[in-house]
């Protein structure tokens, strides 16, 4: 019985402590986020909205993975989300294009790709 309470303590202390950092995220200026304050976020973690001079780094490595790609296809006018998802090695199958969908599109919403078309994107260099 005491252990299992231990443990409930230990996982309400986990919470308090997510939502203490969701707080301050939330409270924060745009500007205040910075490189630093994203070091280390995980794959599906927020994606901020792009600034100049703001580098890809900041981003969780799945969706820099994403944007490094789009920048190293110079000359092609986009890729389909199957064709970014058979690169990056993932299946090709509905579920892996669709997971790269949408992060394609998080991607595109704050700024650091194109969405040329529906499903097809690039990078904000190339013309589409």
């Amino acid at each position: 019985m005491r252990a299992a309470l231990d443990e409930a303590e230990r996982e309400l202390q986990r919470l308090v402590g997510a939502r203490v950092t969701v707080t301050e995220v939330f409270t924060m200026a745009p500007a205040a986020v910075s490189e630093s304050s994203l070091k280390g976020t995980a794959a599906g973690s927020m994606v901020p909205h792009r600034t100049e001079g703001m580098p890809a780094s900041v981003l969780a490595v799945d969706y820099q993975r994403i944007v490094e790609l789009l920048e190293s296809d110079v000359g092609r006018k986009g890729r389909r989300c199957q064709q970014l998802a058979a690169v990056l090695g993932l299946q090709v199958v509905p579920a892996k294009a669709e997971g790269v969908r949408s992060k394609a599109k998080r991607l595109a919403e704050r700024g650091w790709i194109r969405q040329v078309r529906p499903g097809v994107f690039t990078a904000l260099t190339q013309s589409g």
